[in-house]
């Protein structure tokens, strides 16, 4: 069905990363490509100072390193990182890169969501893809 498929993950949450890979195989046409991104959130200004100067480097590094291994489990696939508002991201990335589908996870939701919104419910109101929300 999909030919160029986004994964946005969140590496502390492994289950879920794994249900949506299984989506997203079973969405993708032969030959499909897929890329896993996962978006470094800003560190707000009232905490930078307490951050060390190298966190962000290094924090890059440890990123790369878990998104590579993960993304050998899917063929035809690579990983990417950027920065920013998640959602906000998430739809850049896709638009930027031609991408047929977005597969991400969602957890249940609770009262802040209601109040605050999603990141998943943010990328299924705003894309300009199809979007498989994975619970």
């Amino acid at each position: 069905m999909y030919k160029n498929i986004v994964i946005p993950v969140i590496l502390d949450h492994p289950e879920k990363n794994k249900a949506a890979f299984e989506a997203a195989r079973a969405l993708a046409d032969e030959g499909a490509h897929f890329t896993l991104l996962h978006v470094l959130e800003d560190i707000p200004v009232y905490v930078s100072e307490y951050v060390p100067n190298d966190f962000v480097v290094e924090a890059r590094k440890t990123l790369r390193s878990k998104l590579d291994e993960l993304s050998k489990t899917l063929p035809n696939c690579h990983a990417a990182i950027t920065e920013g508002r998640p959602g906000t991201q998430i739809l850049k990335w896709a638009e930027q890169n031609n991408s047929d589908c977005i597969v991400i996870a969602s957890h249940r939701p609770n009262i802040s969501d209601i109040l605050l919104g999603s990141v998943a419910h943010y990328v299924v109101r705003h894309a300009k893809c199809a979007v498989h929300v994975i619970r």
